[in-house]
This record gives structure tokens, C-alpha cells and sequence, in this order.
């Protein structure tokens, strides 16, 4: 059985001839029904206030388990991001490495060609100037011939041309010789 503040104030005693004080009895129950009053409030505000502890602990331990989560996802994505990063940067640098690569070569085989043009171009010159030779040495011969041959020499047509063209060849070498 449950005792109560009002089961303490209605709590009767039998009266005996040399017994306690009612009195006394009476104001000493009231003191403890008061006081059981109180406990028994202060144990309901308790109570309360342990139910209200308890919501928050339990608000606050899924603020916690969503943080945890928050955090656990927010490492995760950083270290899928710091991942992709990484891969995108060597996929970066290997095609810059292939396209340099590629222009190196490219680089290369320009150079090879230039190269194969400029020995053409001397080659050329070369037989451009030994044909100019060949042509201003007829003409001089021609030239020679002329001034100290004879009216034959003169009635007959040059194969290799005429005096004047040889005049201009003659500068021509000339020019092609300083050079």
C-alpha cells in the first residue's frame, strides 16, 4: 500500500490513559504529511525533469549519429573529389605529355624536311651556277672567237647565243660569284 500526505492526516490513533500527546501527535503528523507532500512533489518535479533529460539526451544523440554521418559522407566526398582530382590532373598531364609529344615530332619531321628543302635549294643553286658557267664560257669563247676571227666567224650563228647575252651572263656570273 501506497502511503499519501492525506493517509497521513487522517491516520487516527486509539487513545490509551498514559499514552502520547495527541496534540503533539497531531502537529508532528501534519510536519510529516507536509513534508511527504513535498517529497512527493519534488519527486514528481524530478520525474519530470528526467523525462524532459531524457528527450534531450535522445534529440542529442541523433544530432550526434547525424553528424557522425554528416561527417563520415563529408570524408567520403572529399575523398572521392581529391580522388577524381587526382585522376583528372594525371589525365591532364598525359595528354599534355602526348600532345608535346606529338609536337616534338611533328617538330621533327619539319625540321627533316626543311632540312631536305635547304639541300635541295644548294643543290639546285649549285647546278644553276655550274650551268651559268657553262653558258657565260661559251659566250666568252664565242666573245674571243668573234674578236679575233674572221668574217666567217661572224656570217655563222653562235649555238650558244649571242654576244650581248653573254655581256649580261658575264655580270651575272659575276654576281653569283660574290655571293
Amino acid at each position: 500500500m501506497k502511503l499519501t500526505p492525506l493517509d497521513i492526516r487522517r491516520q487516527e490513533f486509539k487513545r490509551v490513559m498514559r499514552g502520547y500527546d495527541p496534540v503533539e501527535i497531531d502537529t508532528f503528523m501534519e510536519m510529516t504529511a507536509n513534508e511527504f507532500e513535498e517529497l512527493l512533489k519534488s519527486q514528481k518535479d524530478m520525474r519530470d525533469r528526467v523525462i524532459e533529460l531524457e528527450v534531450q539526451l535522445k534529440d542529442y544523440r541523433q544530432i550526434e549519429k547525424t553528424l557522425q554521418q554528416t561527417l563520415l559522407q563529408a570524408q567520403e566526398t572529399t575523398g572521392k573529389t581529391y580522388e577524381t582530382a587526382r585522376k583528372e590532373a594525371e589525365l591532364i598531364t598525359r595528354d599534355a605529355e602526348q600532345k608535346a609529344a606529338g609536337i616534338i615530332a611533328q617538330a621533327h619531321l619539319d625540321l627533316s624536311q626543311l632540312k631536305r628543302e635547304l639541300q635541295e635549294l644548294a643543290t639546285r643553286k649549285e647546278a644553276l651556277v655550274h650551268q651559268l658557267r657553262v653558258i657565260l664560257n661559251a659566250e666568252l669563247d664565242l666573245l674571243k672567237t668573234l674578236e679575233h676571227g674572221t668574217a666567217e666567224g661572224l656570217r655563222e650563228p653562235s649555238p650558244a647565243g649571242t654576244g650581248k647575252a653573254a655581256i649580261d651572263l658575264e655580270r651575272v656570273a659575276r654576281t653569283l660569284d660574290h655571293d
